[in-house]
């Protein structure tokens, strides 16, 4: 069986990836299964997707812990913890990257033992949720690695997923796949199948006990503040809110009230941004009545002096 986890960030397509490439190996004869696995996160947070296929049904369920092929939509998520990207990443699994980085350099930054393919990322654009068809490069690569499925079946498989869009949205995302796929010609498969993974086998997760706060009408509850401060969410974000201080008329009450992550505090009666757990989300930059915040690539802050 072939076990693929796809990973990226909202707004990349990395659920329509899993789905075309779910589709190419239905078209082959394969059992598919693929499934997106993301909550209620805005775009441009780490979210994946997997794909299961056989020649025979598929009785495995949940998430896909032991991959043979793990494909990497944004270099930017190798670092951050909560992306998960080489969990259970073993010499068996192939690592395929969207970077202009090459795959010697990031074999001696992982200092893995498996294969590891660099596919040249996208042009660049201010804002790294809008790769610009990284879904369709992704899915094409992969398609290519495994080693069993066709141009005439990716082909097919895109304009199956894409229809509702038209004609124009598939025929680029259609060239842009198929230029990944024959990018891939020297590394066509170089994927191999994992073997059965036994029920024996299975291991119990280690437990982690939270100590129980007392609570006055109904338990169990978490009545501690700021529980969530080591989770910094500020990894998510795509455009940083920058505030121009001469600008700001210290009206604090809008800006610091309306952020939905109480990223925004105020000190000394003027506005400061908690970047560690700021999400990017540019509420801020809407509702300042001086439009003293203003949207900034993330790739660009350390050239901003606020």
């Amino acid at each position: 069986m072939y076990r693929i986890r796809f990973h990226g960030r909202g707004g990349q397509g990395i659920k329509t990836s899993s789905r075309i490439l779910g589709t190419a190996f239905f078209q082959e004869g394969y059992e598919v299964q693929d499934a997106p696995v993301y909550g209620a996160e805005r775009r441009g947070a780490p979210l994946y997707a997997t794909v299961r296929a056989a020649r025979t049904p598929i009785h495995e369920r949940g998430a896909v812990n032991h991959p043979d092929l793990v494909i990497v939509a944004d270099e930017s998520l190798m670092p951050i913890p909560a992306a998960n990207v080489l969990l259970g990443v073993s010499a068996h699994t192939v690592l395929l990257i969207n970077s202009a980085i090459s795959a010697g350099e990031w074999r001696a930054r992982l200092n893995l033992a498996g294969p590891i393919v660099a596919l040249p990322v996208s042009a660049e654009v201010e804002s790294r949720a809008e790769l610009p068809y990284v879904g369709a490069m992704c899915a094409g690569a992969s398609a290519r690695l495994v080693g069993c499925i066709r141009r005439e079946a990716l082909t097919q498989a895109i304009g199956d997923e894409l229809r509702e869009l038209g004609a124009d949205v598939i025929a680029r995302n259609r060239e842009h796949a198929l230029n990944a796929f024959d990018a891939m010609q020297a590394q066509a498969g170089i994927v191999n199948e994992g073997g059965e993974i036994k029920a024996r086998d299975y291991k119990r997760p280690d437990w982690i006990k939270v100590p129980f706060e007392q609570a006055r009408r109904s338990a169990p509850d978490i009545h501690g503040a700021a529980t969530s401060v080591q989770i910094k969410t500020g990894a998510w974000r795509t455009m940083r809110p920058v505030i121009d201080d001469a600008r700001c008329t210290r009206c604090t009450w809008v800006c610091s009230t309306m952020c939905p992550d109480s990223a925004i505090r105020v000190e000394t009666g003027r506005p400061v941004i908690d970047y560690d757990h700021c999400k990017g989300c540019l509420v801020c930059v809407a509702v300042c009545p001086p439009h003293a915040i203003r949207a900034v690539p993330e790739s660009e802050f350390a050239e901003v002096t606020p």
